[in-house]
């Protein structure tokens, strides 16, 4: 076995290993943050300033990309803990507001039901005439919405990488009877 394929694939199993750790942070936080004071301007301050938080990071991540010798990899961290950090923070925003101001939804709502709602949102599947109804199934279908974003995300990344290969390929590839790059025999 090749050195740097052993490299690679620790370097892989590392970097899905940080992310879902950071994802599992963010949403065991989100469970047990206590989240009970009013929907207020301090709310929306709050929201405001983690939406600048994810800037940051997003920011802070793309000098960490540029950087570093698997930038892929970086990207798909990247991904990995500021997608989950942004959705989790318009959840606890929606929560708060059902619980300041119960009519704000068509149902009152807890905390998953604040993440089923933002992932809905996120992931644009619209409000059908069918729905769950209980937490798990709920839990459920916001784990299928994240895997469908997630396959999406990648089949449309290695479509993307296979073209741009074989385009970088035929580039530095010589034409059959040119004799070189430069076209001379």
């Amino acid at each position: 076995m090749d050195g740097n394929r052993g490299t690679g694939r620790r370097g892989t199993v590392l970097a899905t290993v940080r992310s879902l750790v950071a994802t599992g942070a963010l949403i065991t936080a989100y469970y047990l943050l206590p989240l009970d004071s009013a929907f207020s301007a301090a709310t929306v301050i709050a929201l405001v300033g983690g939406l600048a938080a994810v800037a940051l990071l997003l920011f802070w991540q793309v000098r960490v990309i540029m950087r570093s010798p698997r930038p892929q990899l970086r990207a798909v961290e990247a991904v990995a803990t500021a997608l989950p950090f942004f959705l989790l923070l318009f959840a606890a925003v929606y929560y708060l507001l059902e619980r300041s101001t119960p009519e704000s939804f068509s149902e009152p709502i807890s905390r998953t039901d604040a993440l089923y709602f933002t992932m809905t949102v996120f992931s644009t599947v619209g409000f059908g005439d069918i729905s769950p109804h209980s937490e798990p199934a709920r839990l459920l279908v916001t784990g299928q919405m994240a895997v469908d974003l997630v396959l999406l995300g990648v089949v449309a990344r290695y479509l993307v990488g296979a073209v741009q290969e074989s385009l970088r390929q035929k580039q530095t590839t010589p034409a059959p009877g040119s004799g070189g790059p430069s076209g001379t025999p």
